[in-house]
């Protein structure tokens, strides 16, 4: 008898574990279906969620940085000065692995949002060095884990690519050097569409995953007058090269294509039938509360029979965050907020949680700003070492999700439950 039951036992579990695995098969990915995202189950999916902006890509407004500190690149260097190079590459990784948690992502879960957006630097998927790493093995590991986390809270993630190689936008949003030479490089353009290739490759069987916004806020409105009819045409076109890249290794997900002047202008493309299963991104900042706000992208919408999707809004009081999410359900747009967490300097939060000031912050502030032109300077304007430690030591105490404060007034704002 034993010798037929154990046969039958691993026949039992052999078909079990078929069952199981044609039963995560069935879950699927969503699909672009004229203006609509269509889930697995044949119900529409509206996206409601959030940024985890300044994670993966730091930006020194949401940690109360100023001008000469906004970008990741600038921070870096700010801090590295300030404390050493030992000290500031160990407060990046403590940073990566603090400023988000899987107890954040299980939070925004239970306010009843479906989507995260996720901004990444494309430095973490390389070599080079960032955030106390140089390793595209840990990037990935990272984004793995944080894809996990929301599989288990029943998130869906968009991947944003908020850092192109070279710039894509010329502002400190995408670490650049002023302008997008993207745009201008063909070294950088290759990178751009490696990166994708390999990142769709790595993610090709992951419905979790729900989309790739391949590039974010391209071509920074009226600093490039003269040069935007041609950095347009580039963009159209590397939008199209990249898309048709990332389908050499995965027919799966949805690509999601931006505008340009901040993801606002949609008039730059000349082919939107060039592949089945893309839609568009769109940001809109401090716009009136009614359809004339957005007039212009339903227009869009009409004319491309294509979803359209808010990456990014918020930046306002609670009333108008509400007024403006109300619109967007009324015309069928999701969104994700900008951004899920950020320092409280005034009244004005902005987000879902934020984190108290440390002390000493203001040495790291002023420090930032300061004539640091040659080494003279750096010497006589650096702040107390010690002090500068403590600062960075205690901004990781405060970005932690149990000492982070939920802003209950706009987690309402945007139809959650706090």
């Amino acid at each position: 008898m034993k010798r037929l039951i154990v046969p039958g036992i691993i026949l039992l579990t052999v078909v079990l574990l078929a069952f199981t695995s044609n039963d995560k098969s069935k879950k699927g990915f969503v699909k672009v279906e004229g203006q609509n995202l269509v889930m697995p189950d044949g119900k529409m999916l509206h996206i409601k969620g959030t940024n985890l902006g300044n994670w993966l890509n730091a930006e020194g407004y949401l940690l109360g940085l100023k001008n000469s500190a906004s970008s990741y690149r600038q921070m870096d260097e700010a801090f590295r000065e300030m404390v050493g190079e030992a000290f500031t590459d160990q407060f990046w990784r403590n940073f990566q692995q603090q400023y988000v948690t899987k107890e954040d992502i299980s939070f925004i879960a239970k306010t009843g949002m479906n989507t995260i957006r996720l901004p990444f630097h494309y430095k973490l998927l390389t070599n080079e060095p960032f955030m106390g790493y140089a390793s595209k093995q840990h990037g990935y590991a990272l984004l793995d884990s944080v894809i996990g986390w929301c599989k288990d809270a029943g998130l869906y993630v968009i991947l944003d690519m908020h850092v192109a190689p070279g710039g894509q936008t010329g502002m400190n949003i995408d670490d650049s050097y002023g302008y997008p030479w993207l745009f201008e490089t063909d070294q950088h353009k290759q990178q751009f569409c490696d990166i994708w290739k390999e990142l769709a490759k790595h993610f090709v069987s992951n419905t979790t995953v729900l989309a790739y916004d391949v590039i974010n806020e391209p071509i920074a409105s009226s600093f490039f007058k003269n040069d935007t009819a041609r950095l347009n045409k580039q963009l159209d076109s590397l939008l199209r090269r990249v898309t048709k890249v990332i389908r050499t290794v995965d027919k799966n997900h949805i690509v999601m294509l931006s505008g340009s002047q901040w993801g606002n202008d949609y008039s730059i493309f000349t082919d939107w039938k060039f592949d089945n299963n893309i839609m568009f991104t769109c940001h809109r900042y401090h716009c009136d509360t009614t359809e004339a706000g957005i007039q212009d992208f339903l227009d869009y919408r009409t004319k491309f029979n294509l979803p359209f999707y808010m990456g990014e809004t918020g930046h306002e009081p609670d009333q108008w965050i509400a007024g403006f999410r109300r619109l967007l359900e009324r015309v069928n747009i999701g969104w994700t907020y900008w951004p899920y967490k950020k320092m409280r300097k005034d009244a004005k939060q902005n987000g879902m949680v934020y984190m108290e000031e440390p002390a000493n912050w203001q040495l790291v502030v002023d420090y930032a700003e300061s004539d640091r032109r040659n080494f003279e300077l750096i010497r006589k304007n650096r702040p107390n070492p010690e002090l500068a430690r403590a600062a960075f030591n205690g901004l990781i105490q405060q970005i932690t999700f149990r000492n982070c404060i939920r802003d209950e007034g706009y987690i309402k704002s945007l139809g959650m439950m706090p």
